[in-house]
């Protein structure tokens, strides 16, 4: 959703003064996240730690709706989607580290099927530099997306589609990759990737609430997710086990601190195999990316999937870890952690007033249209549908503006803001720090 509007994790990023933390303001937190949830702006749940110590946690809203409201708390587990690749990228390296493995493997000795197979290294699929297709970006992924699969299944599609590019021309994010590399897990071990997760990660971590997820239940405090439309409603499921790898594991905040501070103290895999995750090369390592904070780089992944949202991030020099887990929103992720270390750092937490500003429906047409930019090779087409607008980016799906002032509109999940001036036929587009001019086409 709008992946090409979002700027990247690290331009979402603020450059902030150096103040070395002492405590967390967590009254400043408390009042945010209430605030987000009283507005029904995000229903959250995140955790500080350092050094493996829990600094601060704090849930809101609902992990489910039915037969009754079932409130968030901390232990509450949500779906994680894509920081299960970094689950998936420390088995690997364990594997590596008993020399099962080599980071210059090829493909072909596990999935000789796949196009280009025998060019195609671990290292290449684990910082997705491999060219295999990514099956999610494919529309008939919607038609199967809710469905089991199985492993056989999977390998077919994935193998069925023609390379994106050459292995190692360049990089291009692939949930393809790590649905194959979790497969390789289980034939190097075998054992399910499931129980991999339990043996190799949960238990030498002490996680207790983290697990490769089925349909979510209630009963065992997992979440569903949601979306906003004047009141939260519950959305579809995809079926973990067509993400495997790539997006299967359940966790809470709290547990998510513990992994990636086991991760980085040494507990899990070798100096030498996470130095060679943190090594970046066109934006990712080994299922690790990069993030600045001040001089600071933090490591770690985000994830999407269906409803959910999630950030997790670990701060060497401070031993500090951060996450962030969201089964409903429409407020800034990136807004969320820059606040959770704002308040660790004793920066200022600005805290939001959502001000609400009413526009007449007849005067929303004075805004449609197809807008272009010199800025950015995409179009956005402006549409009023009802009562309000909604913004659309070539190839992309729309999502709702919501009035903040007078010809300004706002999208607070992607950190969006629309300045229309409809007698010039133009409107500003303002995200992460950038400001760019679209011109409306017709």
């Amino acid at each position: 959703m709008m992946k090409k509007l979002l700027l990247s994790t690290t331009a979402a990023f603020v450059i902030c003064i150096q103040v070395r933390a002492q405590t967390v303001n967590t009254a400043g937190l408390d009042s945010l996240f209430d605030i987000l949830y009283a507005k029904n702006k995000s229903m959250a749940s995140v955790a500080i730690a350092r050094n493996g110590k829990v600094l601060y946690a704090k849930a809101t809203g609902l992990a489910a709706q039915s037969p009754a409201p079932v409130p968030s708390t901390v232990h509450t587990r949500y779906r994680v989607g894509s920081i299960t690749k970094t689950f998936t990228a420390t088995l690997i390296m364990q594997l590596v580290d008993q020399k099962k493995l080599q980071l210059s493997t090829p493909l072909s000795q596990f999935f000789p099927q796949v196009p280009n197979a025998s060019e195609i290294t671990i290292r290449q699929m684990l910082n997705h530099r491999s060219g295999i297709h990514n099956f999610t970006a494919d529309p008939e992924y919607l038609s199967y997306m809710l469905q089991p699969k199985t492993h056989a299944e999977m390998v077919a599609i994935i193998a069925a589609t023609k390379p994106d590019f050459a292995p190692n021309e360049k990089a291009s994010y692939s949930n393809s990759n790590y649905v194959l590399l979790g497969y390789i897990v289980e034939k190097l071990t075998g054992k399910s990737y499931a129980e991999n997760i339990t043996t190799r990660i949960a238990g030498k971590a002490g996680l207790k609430e983290t697990y490769v997820g089925q349909k979510a239940d209630a009963g065992k405090q997992e979440a569903i997710s949601f979306a906003y439309d004047d009141e939260w409603k519950p959305l579809p499921e995809s079926d973990a086990g067509i993400l495997a790898g790539a997006g299967s594991i359940v966790s809470t905040p709290t547990d998510l601190t513990r992994f990636i501070t086991a991760l980085f103290q040494g507990k899990l895999v070798s100096v030498q195999s996470l130095n060679e995750m943190k090594t970046i090369s066109d934006g990712f390592g080994l299922g690790l990316i990069q993030v600045p904070y001040e001089y600071r780089k933090g490591y770690g992944h985000n994830g999407v999937v269906d409803g959910f949202l999630s950030n997790l991030f670990y701060f060497p020099d401070d031993s500090l870890a951060v996450s962030v887990c969201t089964n409903g929103s429409t407020y800034s992720i990136n807004d969320l952690v820059i606040a959770l270390l704002n308040a660790c750092y004793q920066k200022p937490l600005k805290i939001p007033q959502f001000k609400e500003f009413k526009v007449n429906a007849a005067d929303l047409t004075q805004y449609t249209g197809t807008y272009s930019s010199a800025q950015l090779p995409f179009s956005i087409t402006i549409k009023k549908d009802s009562t309000y607008l909604t913004a659309q980016a070539t190839g992309q799906a729309a999502f709702p503006l919501e009035p903040s002032a007078k010809h300004e509109f706002r999208f607070d999940q992607a950190g969006i803001v629309m300045e229309f001036n409809p007698q010039q036929n133009q409107f500003l587009l303002r995200q992460g720090g950038g400001n760019f001019v679209f011109k409306r086409e017709y």
